[in-house]
């Protein structure tokens, strides 16, 4: 599992999970932690057809509150 938090930075978060997805080793899963975003973060997500990458979202609570998220989901 990759536990990925973000928050508006959308920009940014097309190229860190295209790195994700090319790693050699096929068997993973890419959890997206949404903490609160105001950007296009849910649609950047959703621009990827691949069943391994989930999108999950909370309201503000801080960084380490999204990766606690993500390890509960993984």
């Amino acid at each position: 599992s990759v536990i990925m938090p973000t928050r508006n930075r959308a920009g940014a978060l097309r190229d860190a999970v295209e790195s994700v997805r090319r790693q050699t080793f096929p068997d993973w899963e890419l959890l997206v932690v949404d903490d609160g975003s105001t950007d296009e973060t849910r649609s950047v997500v959703a621009g990827f057809a691949d069943e391994r990458i989930r999108y999950l979202y909370q309201g503000h609570a801080g960084v380490s509150a999204a990766r606690n998220a993500g390890l509960a989901a993984s």
